[in-house]
């Protein structure tokens, strides 16, 4: 199987692993992201999946108020230490994430967080819009489980594109600033406020 090298580059972004590790991951799980993300955690390759279980009591509140003070997030993202805690790039990483949220007004951290009822609502949206637009009942199952995902991508913090950089995940920014940080790093919450909302 040809694996691209942009392909490569992304696994290598969202797990630090050396790029022929990275290349390896990919041809053994068929281009699977997930697969060759789960294949170089189980195989000790991947450093900021090493640091993910570690304990992050420290870190910061952090506040933001767009320009025109109509909308305004509030972050709490955690570390293991106060030293980093205090770092400029912990705190470059901070503010980057709460201009993100005031951009793009996530509903959770990650899948795990967002409430079932909406996702239950929002496959039978999906499912009534394709029997209104006379789709084959067959293939309406795909249709929801596909608008699904895109609406899990679209609307969970960490599976966005970063609106700096729309060719990273935010998750991407996250692990990069694992690795340059060397500690763990997490979002524990957010809350997002617009005028009058």
């Amino acid at each position: 199987m040809n694996i691209s090298a942009k392909t490569v580059m992304e696994l290598r972004a969202k797990t630090s692993a050396g790029m022929m590790d990275c290349k390896k991951a990919l041809t053994e799980t068929n281009g699977d992201m997930e697969a060759a993300i789960k294949y170089l955690r189980e195989k000790g390759i991947s450093k900021a999946a090493k640091k993910a279980d570690r304990e992050t009591k420290e870190g910061k509140i952090y506040s933001y108020i767009h320009g025109n003070g109509k909308i305004g997030v509030m972050i709490e993202v955690n570390c293991e230490t106060d030293f980093v805690a205090k770092n400029e790039k912990f705190n470059i990483l901070c503010k980057n994430l709460a201009m993100h949220i005031a951009a793009t007004n996530p509903i959770a951290i990650s899948e795990e967080d967002i409430d079932p009822k909406i996702i239950e609502s929002e496959k039978e949206i999906y499912k009534n819009k394709a029997l209104n637009e006379g789709k084959p009942e067959k293939i309406i199952e795909r249709i929801v489980e596909g608008q699904i995902k895109k609406f899990k991508q679209q609307n969970c913090l960490l599976d966005q594109e970063f609106v700096k950089d729309p060719d990273k995940a935010v998750k991407d920014i996250m692990n990069e600033a694992i690795m340059a940080l060397g500690e763990n790093i997490k979002i524990s919450r957010f809350v997002h406020y617009s005028l009058g909302g």
